[in-house]
């Protein structure tokens, strides 16, 4: 028997499909990376996503590694694999001190920790189907929790009226990557597949229309909003009464302040943002 071997047609052909666009979809946050490369620094960028996907990606693939006739999970998952790997070597490398090491925390504790407990709880606790259904319900979380991870990040877009680190192409094709692998697991009568990427289609769309609304809007950033303004006052005599004036001039150094304090905070801080499959 083929390794291929498929009943349906249209569950191998969505299937198909979506490896082509869940590889385009992985691919999304490249300039992202060429710009973190260029400027040898993450900015505002996070790499929580990267370790959610890599994360989701190695469930999945140990998900139909239980499943028979389940080689298109595979292929696109361990691809998954491999690049979010690379993502997140390349954002440890750049990082600052802070970031890195809760970047190594998270991978350590999650990506390795929790998934080998996964492993070993499934195949000692649950034989056969049940195996395969609690693996399933996992993968369900995990991509339910992937899907909705770009809630904070829609949360920052309507703050800081700034779509500058939530890119229009990644929402897109992650809109159309749910919809195939929905056709998928519907066609081949696996809700473990179908369901997370409902959730998938609806954030999508949401990040699409908030990109609509937001994407000529001038960002204000929240840090500048909290800096406090720097006045200094002078003290004059007019007849008998006291009166405090600004001194412009003065001002003029406060405001170069808030500028240095602004530059620090955007260094320090910054805004993140970016989503995965």
């Amino acid at each position: 028997m083929a390794i291929f071997c498929i009943n349906d047609s249209w569950v191998f052909t969505f299937g198909i499909i979506g490896n082509i666009i869940s590889f385009m979809v992985y691919l999304a946050p490249v300039p992202t990376f060429y710009r973190i490369v260029k400027k040898k620094s993450t900015e505002g960028f996070q790499s929580l996503p990267y370790l959610v996907a890599l994360f989701s990606s190695t469930l999945w693939i140990y998900y139909a590694s239980l499943k028979p006739n389940a080689f298109l999970l595979i292929s696109i998952n361990s691809v998954g694999c491999a690049i979010e790997t690379l993502y997140i070597a390349l954002y440890i490398a750049y990082a600052p001190k802070k970031s890195r090491m809760l970047t190594v925390t998270l991978l350590t504790v999650v990506n390795f920790g929790v998934f080998s407990l996964v492993v070993l709880f499934s195949h000692f606790l649950e034989k056969g189907s049940s195996r395969l259904q609690l693996v399933g319900w996992i993968c369900l979380a995990v991509s339910a929790g992937v899907f909705a991870a770009p809630l904070s990040i829609m949360g920052q877009v309507i703050r800081t009226k700034s779509v500058e680190f939530m890119p229009f192409t990644l929402s897109f094709f992650l809109t159309l990557n749910a919809i195939v692998w929905f056709f998928y697991g519907l066609l081949l009568k696996d809700l473990y597949i179908a369901l997370p990427n409902v959730l998938g289609f609806v954030f999508g769309v949401l990040q699409m229309v908030l990109y609509l609304v937001y994407k000529y809007r001038k960002r204000v950033p929240e840090e500048q909003q909290k800096l406090p303004i720097i006045v200094k006052l002078e003290t004059i005599r007019s007849g008998d009464k006291v009166h405090s004036v600004p001194d412009f001039d003065e001002n003029k150094e406060g405001n170069d302040q808030i500028k240095r304090e602004k530059t620090r905070c955007d260094e320090e801080i910054g805004i993140s943002v970016c989503n995965q499959v």
